[in-house]
């Protein structure tokens, strides 16, 4: 089917299948979750012996899980963004149901991830992070402007985008600002962290990875990491970078913002590792209010750019015989949304169009439920502990 008539399609079904949704979207869900069980688990992660013959075991990945009793048979793994935590997907601001309980209440499992550095996974000898880095989390007027709640200018006062999506009563903009997670150590290498991924996947098996910001990326590099086969899709929410061929020219993006061009300079990578992104489909999603000019303000234009950069990238894959596709919300009829469309006021839309992608990518199957995660096998203590006589 011509690619264009294939996006005109899945766009009218979407919308279709939302209008219903859409109405009731302000009431809640009063069926209960059944789950067959739930926990946590590290993965990952280094072990240090240090000279005087103590052990440092840091730098895992933290993961919470939660298994339907009719579980579907592919997992979705839900891995945060900058200057965030698992928080992200558990509630709205206002308290309202997060995709923690809107997915398993469809049979959906989850596990909701720390990244290493990050909230329940902060165990690291590295040095302090510089918050002062990056205007994102320097400062929370660049939290603001970075999920485009409305903008907030250095000195200035906050504004809403009319119509915006947010929870923005005050108590859920406290609430907002509250769940912002310092980083415990210096960012790791994107390799490193997609090494990560790939080995809660070990665990895992087969899985769906769910991505939002700065965790895009990630998500791209954990699929040059992971065994073949263990990624079922990926759906990113406004991934904040891209990858390309190393033989493919980044386009040139006009910008304003010095630091956010360069930021958003997509990763070169072997054409070789680049074909893995299509041995599976992907979704790109971004919410409403971007930029269409450039600005001064870095996440402003920050987020104008990565949606030009995120169209490359979509491009590349399917020229290259993959099935990657980028959605735009407010062109589903679907206006408002911030940064964080799975948080915002209309999230059950927002699920709702991610569980309509993964029906129609047939892995919404219930024939082999996922049952939790296997243990992870060691052949030999990680402490020097001795053997028992």
């Amino acid at each position: 089917m011509n690619p264009h008539l294939k996006k005109l399609l899945f766009l009218s079904l979407i919308g279709a299948s939302l209008i219903s949704l859409h109405a009731e979207s302000d009431k809640p869900d009063s069926r209960p979750i059944v789950l067959k069980s739930m926990g946590s688990l590290f993965f990952g992660g280094t072990v240090v012996t240090l000279p005087n013959g103590e052990t440092f075991h840091g730098d895992h990945g933290y993961a919470q899980y939660f298994i339907p009793e009719k579980a579907r048979n592919y997992p979705l793994i839900l891995w945060h963004g900058m200057g965030q935590s698992g928080r992200s997907f558990e509630s709205r601001p206002d308290g309202g149901e997060g995709f923690m309980a809107l997915l398993p209440r469809n049979n959906w499992a989850l596990y909701i991830v720390d990244q290493p550095r990050r909230g329940r996974a902060g165990r690291t000898m590295s040095p302090p992070y510089d918050a002062q880095e990056v205007s994102t989390t320097a400062r929370e007027s660049g939290v603001w402007n970075a999920f485009r709640n409305g903008i907030w200018p250095v000195g200035g006062k906050p504004t809403l985008f009319p119509g915006v999506q947010l929870p923005s009563d005050p108590a859920s903009v406290e609430q907002f600002f509250r769940q912002q997670t310092p980083a415990t150590g210096e960012e790791q290498s994107r390799e490193s962290l997609g090494k990560s991924m790939a080995e809660l996947l070990k665990l895992t098996g087969p899985a769906v990875l769910i991505t939002h910001s700065a965790s895009g990326v990630l998500g791209w590099m954990t699929a040059l990491e992971a065994q073949p086969g263990s990624l079922k899709a990926i759906v990113a929410y406004e991934p904040g970078n891209t990858i390309l061929p190393e033989d493919e020219k980044p386009w040139t993006i006009p910008y304003k913002n010095q630091q956010a061009g360069e930021r958003m300079q997509p990763q070169m990578v072997s054409i070789e590792q680049f074909r893995k992104l299509t041995a599976f489909p992907i979704l790109v999603i971004y919410g409403d209010n971007i930029a269409k000019e450039p600005s001064e303000i870095f996440n402003v234009d920050l987020w104008r750019i990565s949606g030009i950069r995120a169209r490359q990238f979509v491009e590349a894959v399917n020229r290259h015989g993959g099935d990657a596709r980028i959605v735009f919300l407010p062109e589903l009829g679907i206006k408002g949304n911030t940064h964080a469309p799975f948080a915002d006021l209309n999230n059950r839309e927002i699920a709702a169009h991610l569980e309509q992608f993964l029906r129609e990518k047939k892995l919404d199957g219930a024939t082999h439920p996922h049952t939790g995660p296997h243990r992870k096998q060691l052949n030999q203590y990680t402490i020097p502990l001795e053997a028992r006589p």
